[in-house]
């Protein structure tokens, strides 16, 4: 259908929706159902049409006449079509006032799921180009969705609140997030997940240049970890305590920490790898240079 139907459709549920919400004698209410179902899909209709503003427009009358229904979970059904109209123009700061709106919508109707479902979505949106807002919506969707104790919906958010603030390099803040990670597995026995996230907690301490922390999580948490993880945390941290810049290199690029979540596996390429041996080589290099020195003057 041509975009030009779209528009003809669009504008007669238009006035289908003002009919609705007309009174008289005769009717003394306004159908604000049927005028919001109506406004509704003159938004998808102009949406279809490539007219996002109209579009936007007549959401906004369908969510007015949604609310004045008391029809809290369709109204926020429309304010996720905003958000997607937002992602349509290009205009991703101005999805967080719509999506929070359709939140607490969803959480007044009591759909603390769909509540936190549309804080993903919208979290999906914005990670590559804003991920800070991005963090905040998975941070928000954790709040939400504790409240009705799922917490195997709530770990997976918890991951992604984690690889952000790695990804944002907040390390301090990511060490605490993993924590919490691993207490949410904890909570459900899932002891293999837990040790993938100590070899993580781990190489967030190293980024912190804190060997000592990395040193306290593994012994913490190790009994955690296959063997596969135990063996190269081990010959890591031993790596760091000798300060052999040779051998940390060779563990943080073992295939193993490579086919990490790509987020850690990129902060492994970039932990600063510990001195001792660049330091002694710098000191023979010294030492050469001045005897080199005192052999010249010994010449002269």
């Amino acid at each position: 259908m041509s975009a030009a139907k779209k528009v003809a459709e669009a504008e007669e549920l238009v006035r289908q929706a003002e009919k609705s919400l007309k009174t008289s004698l005769l009717k003394w209410v306004p159908d604000y159902d049927s005028a919001a179902d109506e406004y509704s899909k003159a938004a998808t209709a102009f949406r279809i049409a490539k007219n996002f503003d109209k579009s936007k427009v007549y959401q906004l009358k369908a969510i007015e006449c949604y609310k004045n229904n008391k029809s809290w979970f369709h109204a926020a059904k429309c304010y996720e079509q905003i958000v997607l109209l937002s992602k349509d123009t290009d205009k991703l700061l101005e999805i967080e006032e719509y999506v929070n709106k359709a939140c607490s919508l969803y959480q007044q109707h009591g759909s603390p799921e769909a509540a936190a479902s549309a804080l993903d979505k919208a979290a999906k949106l914005t990670e590559q180009k804003h991920p800070e807002m991005a963090l905040r919506f998975y941070q928000h969707a954790i709040e939400v969705i504790m409240i009705d104790d799922s917490i195997r919906q709530a770990t997976e958010y918890s991951s992604k609140v984690s690889r952000i603030l790695v990804k944002l390099r907040r390390y301090d803040e990511a060490a605490k997030a993993i924590l919490k990670e691993m207490d949410l597995y904890q909570q459900t026995e899932s002891y293999g997940q837990i040790g993938r996230l100590v070899v993580a907690l781990v190489l967030v301490q190293l980024a912190r240049g804190d060997s000592v922390e990395a040193e306290k999580a593994f012994k913490e948490w190790g009994s955690c970890c296959e063997p596969e993880e135990l063996s190269t945390l081990q010959t890591l941290l031993t790596a760091f305590d000798e300060e052999d810049a040779e051998m940390a290199s060779r563990m943080l690029a073992t295939p193993f920490i490579r086919h990490m979540d790509v987020e850690y596996a990129i902060l492994a390429k970039n932990i600063p790898l510990p001195e001792g041996m660049q330091l002694e080589k710098k000191s023979e290099d010294n030492a050469g240079i001045a005897t080199n020195e005192d052999e010249d003057e010994g010449i002269c």
